[in-house]
């Protein structure tokens, strides 16, 4: 008994050795990597199921139970085999061999020494299709559900029903913990990588369908909600549905934000602006949606505006022409010249920043969303409370807060100006330069000589706060009198001069020198200098005073005539020259013209300015204060006279000669024809001599 157990054993053991054998075979010839994996598979569970077979057998107790054992256990290796064998496809099937016939009838005699069965090609398809049925159909970069059936310390294993599990880094779970069991999205990367595993990644999904959303956030205007991660240059970076979005600067608030850092770990809502799909980047503003918020409180506001109607509103910025206010979502423009009835130079005077106040709509634009707002509407006019006391003739104090060429304001009261004009400045009839008089925010004390509360004008006088000095003008002034002044102004005709506070008159440039003439007053004296006047006339209804200075000495023309008389040769210096001539400088002051053909030179060279030579006197006018003076009438005289000269010489001659002849004539008794002869030729040449001479 114990023989034939051992020789069941032994035949189990070959038929799965067979068994196996076959199954190795197909797993070696088969073309395709799956079929012969799975041929593989096939072998070891044919080696395990006949180990199993063999180690089950029981032991040798009689030997009848012994046979019955026997033939119960002995096809089981057989029936695994054939099994595996019906299981597994083959590609190419060996050529079946001849079996020899035994005695076991119920023996597979369709397997081959290696244990491979022949199938049928519609066999083979369909045990091809059941097999391909068995995993998913997948692609590189689809997205699909998997499930975690395992964790280790460093991964997680996703079964997606494909041949094989992926291994995903615990470090893509880190907003989100996962437990054996978890569905969770995730993208396949690749199907078989270098080392031929599943690549999965969860990171790239979540990124993917993030930026699904966040598309779809931008073409619908949805409300997105993002976490401020960290500051970046220009901005913040934004996490939405997972993925990084930037949120510039400019786009944080309605308001100018200069501190970033604030923002930083903080859940706000956004609307996506922008997207790129190149390079998969996104641009969000939190900015919009205030608008938004802005715009519909806006239309609220305008729906319910009315003119006269008043508001609170809250001081947001201050600029040079005004203020611009935030009315609950509506900005407004209260304008300077609306803050106060008042002047004020700049809106920060009466204004602050974050100030709260009750403003009057004064108007408004549905269109362009315009306000105009008033802040001293609220309060009467000034004009129209008016105190009592401020009537024509009273005196007032105001500040000076404008200054104008005519005039300058003076500020009596808020909102209530006068006006004191050039003219009430002074009781003096020279110019008055007002910006030169008076000083912004100067005090100055001034009397009312008009006052119309209709057309709110007022009009002042500095003058009249004093006695008007033309009243006695006479007694303290008279004619041909003598005084000192200062020289106020200077024109191109005369020179005013101030001889005491009000009074004061003009010199003619004609009054100022009896000798010089002058091209500009400037040329005798400037603003500020002191200068000897006398009066020589006054006009009391026009307030003149007509004033001399060259008066105060004897007109010198009287006695210059006996001094440069006509064909006189005096020095002189030239002291400038033109195109018509030359001022020359002579003796006492005196200035003469000397014109530009007698300025030559008797060597054909004209005298230069600077040059000191000998002019002659040619012409002498009292009336005109004129003397006409010339350089080349002097040596062309001289020539003259030495010719003259030279003539007279001549002459003398000649008379002489004609004196001889006659007495000779009278001596000879008769003439013979040789003498005749003789006397013609001395006759001849005395002649040509006159005519030389």
């Amino acid at each position: 008994m114990i023989f034939l157990q051992k020789q069941l054993n032994a035949d189990a053991q070959e038929t799965g050795a067979n068994a196996t054998e076959g199954l190795e075979t197909v797993a070696a010839t088969t073309t395709s990597p799956v079929e012969a994996e799975a041929a593989t598979v096939a072998a070891e569970a044919v080696t395990i199921e006949t180990e199993n077979v063999v180690a089950d057998a029981p032991a040798p107790t009689a030997p009848v139970a012994i046979v019955e054992d026997v033939v119960a256990e002995a096809p089981i290796a057989e029936t695994l085999a054939q099994e595996v064998a019906e299981a597994t496809p083959v590609v190419a099937a060996a050529p079946v061999q001849e079996t020899i016939a035994t005695a076991h009838d119920d023996f597979d005699w369709t397997i081959d020494k290696r244990n491979v069965s022949v199938y049928k090609q519609s066999e083979r398809e369909k045990y091809d299709k059941v097999y391909d049925d068995t995993f998913k159909q997948i692609t590189d970069g689809t997205m699909i559900l998997g499930m975690v059936v395992g964790l280790t310390k460093t991964d997680a294993v996703i079964n997606i029903g494909f041949k094989s599990d992926g291994l995903i880094s615990l470090n893509e779970f880190r907003d989100a913990p996962v437990k054996v069991g978890d569905e969770v999205e995730i993208m396949v990367v690749e199907k078989e990588d270098r080392e031929g595993h599943l690549h999965l990644s969860r990171k790239q999904a979540r990124i993917t369908r993030a930026w699904e959303r966040i598309v779809d956030a931008h073409k619908t205007g949805e409300v997105v909600t993002g976490s401020v991660t960290n500051k970046t240059k220009g901005g913040l970076i934004v996490d939405v549905f997972g993925m990084e979005t930037f949120l510039p600067g400019s786009q944080i608030d309605v308001k100018p934000v200069t501190d970033y850092d604030q923002f930083v770990g903080k859940t706000m809502e956004f609307k996506v602006v922008k997207v790129n799909e190149t390079i998969k980047n996104a641009v969000v503003s939190h900015k919009a949606l205030i608008e938004s918020d802005i715009e519909a409180q806006r239309a609220e506001i305008m729906a319910k505006l009315e003119k006269g109607q008043v508001l609170e509103g809250t001081i947001k910025n201050i600029t040079d022409f005004g203020a611009f206010m935030d009315l609950g979502g509506l900005d407004g423009l209260l304008y300077i010249t609306d803050i106060s009835w008042g002047r004020i130079n700049h809106p920060s005077e009466v204004l602050k920043l974050d100030q709260k106040l009750n403003v009057v709509v004064l108007d408004f634009d549905d269109d362009k969303k315009r306000i105009s707002l008033g802040l001293k509407q609220l309060t009467p006019h000034p004009w129209d409370v008016l105190p009592e006391t401020i009537t024509e003739g009273e005196v007032v104090k105001g500040k000076v807060v404008n200054i104008e060429d005519y005039g300058a304001f003076l500020e009596i009261l808020p909102g209530v100006e006068g006006l004191v004009h050039v003219s009430e400045i002074t009781w003096a009839n020279t110019p008055v330069n007002a910006k030169e008089f008076f000083k912004l925010n100067d005090e100055h004390e001034a009397k009312v000589v008009t006052l119309d509360k209709d057309t709110r004008k007022m009009s002042l006088s500095i003058k009249q706060m004093t006695q008007d000095p033309w009243n006695t003008i006479e007694d303290r002034f008279p004619i041909e009198s003598r005084h000192k002044g200062t020289v106020k102004n200077i024109t191109p005709y005369g020179v005013f001069v101030e001889l005491e506070s009000g009074i004061g008159g003009m010199i003619h440039i004609s009054d100022l020198s009896w000798l010089k003439r002058l091209n500009h007053p400037s040329e005798y004296t400037k603003a500020g200098e002191a200068i000897d006047i006398i009066i020589l006339n006054i006009d009391k209804d026009n307030r003149k005073l007509q004033l001399g200075h060259k008066q105060l000495e004897e007109d010198p023309w009287n006695s210059l005539g006996q001094t440069f008389p006509i064909g006189s040769v005096h020095e002189g210096t030239v002291l400038k020259k033109d195109d018509k001539g030359a001022v020359v400088s002579l003796p006492y002051g005196l200035e003469g013209f000397a014109p530009a053909r007698h300025l030559a030179k008797e060597d054909g060279t004209v005298i230069a300015s600077d040059e000191t030579n000998s002019f002659l006197v040619i012409e002498f006018d009292r009336n005109e204060k004129r003397i006409v003076l010339s350089h080349a009438r002097i040596w062309e005289r001289a020539k003259a006279e030495e010719v003259e000269a030279e003539k007279k010489e001549k002459r003398v001659e000649a008379e002489k000669t004609q004196k001889v002849v006659k007495q000779i004539q009278s001596k000879v008794e008769k003439a013979t024809l040789g003498d005749l002869s003789a006397l013609a030729d001395l006759k001849k040449k005395l002649e040509i001599d006159e005519n030389k001479g």
